[in-house]
This record gives structure tokens, sequence and C-alpha cells, in this order.
């Protein structure tokens, strides 16, 4: 087994007119949910920001039975690489969620909002190594630079916690999806220590990445006691850069 290693600055994942969208399924549901994620330049921004948005829903039948709407954005400094602001709100039937986490790093301090429990705002050290969104992490390592059998330590936010993931290529594979049978990598992170969140009681994560010069994050699936949800990209839009910088992403510094 290699080292473990954390990763340099590499280009953000998702490029300004970029756009994925998935569908959901759980259990014997094909069609659960869908997920949009998409990056444009932030028009509010005048340091030409990308701001990458989510939307997650519940339809169909499980609508019916349970409406989830899910929310997230994600304001990203594409110079530095660097999170700046994320936003998320969620909507049920019953229950409301709405939260802020703002990052500066001149005190090196990520400020943590809670608007609808003020009680459990906070304030975070700003790790110096480079921390992203939970969701763009997972999106992230289609422009990292990884060998087979490696593996890597990120730190994470979720919510109002940042804690280091590792991740780790487990193999290389081919799958069948919506835009047909794709060669992949499958990555797999996992929390060594004080499992939390959806890796609580043996929960997993896995994503398949195209081994292509894409690297188009595929598939992912989560697995808990409930059940074993699972996302399969059905479209995928272009940036408006068509070049990928692929040749310019970070690769892990020399093992010692």
């Amino acid at each position: 087994m290699s080292l473990s290693v954390s990763l340099p600055a590499a280009p953000l994942a998702i490029q300004p007119g970029e756009k994925f969208t998935y569908r959901l399924a759980w259990g014997p549901f094909r069609k659960a949910a869908s997920l949009q994620i998409e990056a444009d330049i932030d028009p509010d921004s005048t340091a030409n920001y990308t701001r990458i948005t989510s939307h997650t829903a519940t339809e169909g039948i499980i609508r019916a039975l349970y409406r989830f709407d899910g929310w997230g954005e994600f304001l990203y400094d594409p110079a530095a690489g660097r999170l700046m602001r994320a936003e998320a709100w969620t909507e049920t039937a019953s229950k409301e969620t709405k939260a802020t986490m703002t990052l500066d790093y001149e005190q090196m301090k990520a400020r943590y909002e809670d608007h609808l429990r003020p009680a459990r705002s906070l304030e975070l050290d700003i790790p110096q190594a480079q921390a992203f969104d939970f969701l763009t992490t997972l999106m992230q390592t289609r422009s990292w630079d990884i060998g087979l059998g490696e593996e890597f330590a990120v730190p994470v936010y979720f919510d109002d916690e940042l804690y280091d993931l590792v991740i780790r290529v487990e193999k290389r594979t081919q799958i069948k999806t919506p835009l047909g049978r794709r060669d992949a990598l499958l990555i797999v992170p996992h929390m060594p220590e004080e499992p939390k969140g959806m890796f609580e009681d043996g929960g997993e994560i896995r994503v398949w990445i195209s081994d292509d010069e894409l690297r188009l994050p595929l598939k992912f699936e989560v697995r808990m006691p409930v059940g074993t949800a699972m996302a399969l990209l059905i479209e995928h839009v272009p940036a408006h850069d068509a070049q990928f910088a692929q040749s310019d992403a970070g690769s892990p510094p020399a093992h010692e």
C-alpha cells in the first residue's frame, strides 16, 4: 500500500458552463430523485469567482411519499482554488434548514452560521491544506493526477464540521452507464477515525470516474443501513472552455 499524501492545489474540477445531470436510484426505485450540478462565473462577484450550484429533488412516487429539495451554492476563487463561501438549504414537507459558511483566509477562520438555529453557529479554523465542500470534493477527484493503488488525505467541510477523508484509487474497471459502457477508475473515500454522518454504522461511498482525459464522474454509490442510493450521470454539458486542463492537474508529492 502506498503512503497517504496530501494533494497540492489543483484546478477546479467543474469549469464555467459545465453541467452534470444525475438520475438517483434508491432500493427498487430507479428514478427516486434527480441531481444537477453546474458552474458559471458568479455575476455578483468582482473577482470572477466560480459559482457551483447543486439541486437535489425527489421525483415520482418517492416525492409523493417524501418531498425533498436540497440546494447548495459554493463560491470558489479559481486562481487559488479556494472555497470562499458555501450556502446550503433544504425543504421537506415538515422541516427546513439553511446555513452559510464564510471563509476568511487572512484570519484563517471560517464562520458557520445556522440561520434557523442560531445556537448552532460557530467558528472553525481553516486548515493549511486546500479544503472543499463534500460534494465538490467528490467531483474534484477528476482533476487530481492520481495513480492506481494510491491513497491520499484531503480536508472536507461537511455542514458545521471539518474532517479528513482518505481517498483510495481501488481499481480500473468497466461499467454500464446511460452514456454507454465506459472504462472507469473506482475511487473510495473513507473516514479512518471516528466515522461520522454517512460513514457511521458501516456507511460507504464509492465513486466511478471515467478513465479518459475528461475524467467524468459517472457514478456515485452510497451504502447506508437503510439501503443503497446510487447516482448515474445521464447528461454532461461541456465547459465554455472546451479544453479541461488535465495537463495542469495537481500531482501528489514524491513519497519520502
